[in-house]
């Protein structure tokens, strides 16, 4: 496991998006794991600057997201559809019918994980998936609790991801209860992680998730298994490791 420490939130993104850059650069058809949320905006920013400066071509990659909100249809604003397009997908030239999210419209919910586990083996898995970290250690919306070896599945969301997660709302009622989720086993069977974190209110979490016991309890703790992790933070959200166990830094 690699740690990468900025001092700030534009340089965490900058950090992690040299990551993803290069992976595009070498490997132009790579199949690429994207998240949502707060904190990947400004990878996603900075991607499409250099993009618009000539500098990288997505013209070739294939993506696939980590989940989506049941109930909410590709054209509602909160919905993880509408994230993609407005941040990431319409300021690149990656093409359209090579992005693939899961449908939280689904007539048959479990039929479509099923589908989406055979998307992701379809394109030969992940080469590079992004992560972020929830405050209860979820990856993706896999709660604490979960088997390890879980493939793409419905998840009833814990009501902390739900408090987190109303800042996107009108109001905490409007916050979808339920999820699809791409599996903890398609995540660790990505070729490449990088895992981004920033604010103080990550440090203990981030901390319990690389250094305590690897349990369901806390699902990001199954990344210390994985032969490839790059954890990319800034300072407040590393601040606990770097006290705790300084020589990883």
């Amino acid at each position: 496991m690699k740690f990468l420490a900025a001092p700030d939130y534009q340089s965490m993104s900058r950090r992690a998006a040299n990551l993803i850059s290069a992976q595009v650069i070498l490997f132009p058809n790579s199949v690429l794991g994207l998240a949502t949320g707060s904190t990947p905006l400004g990878i996603y920013r900075q991607l499409a600057d250099w993009y618009d400066k000539g500098d990288i071509d997505f013209s070739a990659v294939r993506t696939v997201n980590l989940d989506e909100y049941c109930g909410l249809a590709p054209e509602q604003v909160q919905s993880y559809h509408y994230y993609m397009k407005s941040n990431f997908f319409s300021k690149i030239n990656v093409d359209e019918r090579n992005t693939n999210l899961p449908n939280g419209m689904a007539a048959d919910l479990n039929e479509e994980c099923r589908r989406y586990d055979a998307v992701i083996g379809g394109l030969g898995g992940i080469d590079l998936q992004i992560l972020g970290i929830g405050h209860t250690g979820h990856i993706g919306f896999n709660e604490p609790g979960f088997a390890f070896d879980q493939t793409t599945h419905v998840v009833e969301l814990n009501k902390k991801t739900i408090e987190a997660n109303a800042r996107f709302f009108n109001n905490i009622s409007e916050v979808p209860r339920r999820a699809i989720t791409m599996g903890l086993k398609a995540i660790m069977q990505a070729k490449k992680i990088v895992l981004v974190a920033n604010g103080e209110s990550k440090a203990e979490i981030l901390e319990r998730a690389l250094f305590g016991p690897v349990v369901p309890e806390v699902p990001a703790s199954i990344l210390q298994m994985h032969p490839s992790v790059t954890v990319v933070a800034d300072e407040a959200a590393f601040s606990r490791i770097r006290a705790r166990h300084p020589e990883t830094l």
